[in-house]
């Protein structure tokens, strides 16, 4: 009797530990400001015509510069997947800034890491080596979304004999 008291509790939380993972990577609250016709090229092409709306882009993290104000992440743009993820291709539109004025430890956000950020553009930045620099669209982070590491794939599948025993002593030929 007292387990079909729980079951709709059960059935509830269940629900939402579902919902939760198959929602999209930013918030539906930032996600309806953000201008989704905006396409990166365009932005690229011309940061300041753009400053002050909310865009939604992603990528993998190039480098990150730990500033007295925030953080400054360096991000190689990926185009992003029905649920927000940057996808694994080698396809670029280039790169762009992303400022938060949070501190972050550049340990976790560390290059090769996938981030999917909303923000609002605020114009370029200018990155480089002495007077060669290059502008670089700037936006300012709202929300922020850091995927989990991906597993490293290997070069070659491996094999496992079903019989090997590691317990079993071996000869000169591994019999």
């Amino acid at each position: 009797m007292k387990a079909a008291m729980h079951m709709p509790v059960v059935l509830a939380v269940g629900t939402v530990l579902l919902l939760q993972g198959c929602s999209y990577a930013i918030s539906s609250a930032v996600s309806r400001n953000a201008d989704r016709s905006l396409t990166f090229q365009q932005f690229q092409a011309d940061p300041p015509q753009f400053k002050g709306k909310t865009v939604i882009l992603g990528g993998i993290m190039a480098g990150i510069r730990t500033l007295k104000t925030g953080t400054t992440i360096e991000i190689v743009q990926k185009e992003l997947d029905y649920w927000g993820k940057p996808r694994r291709t080698v396809r670029s539109g280039g790169r762009f800034l992303v400022f938060t004025a949070s501190r972050l430890d550049p340990l976790v956000y560390s290059p090769g890491r996938d981030l999917t950020v909303a923000g609002e553009v605020t114009g370029t930045e200018e990155k480089g080596l002495g007077e060669a620099g290059i502008p670089y669209p700037l936006v300012r982070a709202v929300e922020m979304k850091l995927w989990p590491r991906e597993p490293q794939a290997r070069d070659s599948p491996t094999w496992l004999d079903p019989l090997y025993d590691p317990a079993l002593p071996q000869d000169k030929f591994g019999h």
